[in-house]
């Protein structure tokens, strides 16, 4: 049986007045993080992990193409009209 002895190093960082910590190069290339990413910490039981921070859905992807497509504020409004039950039209 062949282990993977990269999981039996430590690594530490020193925490900033700010409470930023530089993460290892190492560490960074094992988890794919570049500049710019963000990362999660996420308490599990005694353990804090830390992770590449998962996209969060959009909770309005689920209505995308509900509504028809317009082509002028006029048809809007008379779909809106429709949907009030007005028959006067607007001047």
């Amino acid at each position: 049986m062949v282990m993977d002895r990269t999981l039996d190093k430590t690594h530490s960082s020193p925490v900033s007045s700010k409470g930023q910590v530089t993460i290892p190069q190492e560490i960074r290339r094992r988890l794919g993080l570049r500049a710019g990413d963000r990362v999660e910490f996420v308490v599990e039981g005694g353990d804090t992990i830390l992770r590449p921070a998962r996209a969060r859905a959009n909770p309005f992807d689920e209505y995308i193409g509900i509504l028809p497509a317009f082509k002028s504020i006029d048809e809007i409004n008379a779909w809106v009209r429709e949907l009030r039950g007005d028959d006067a039209e607007e001047p």
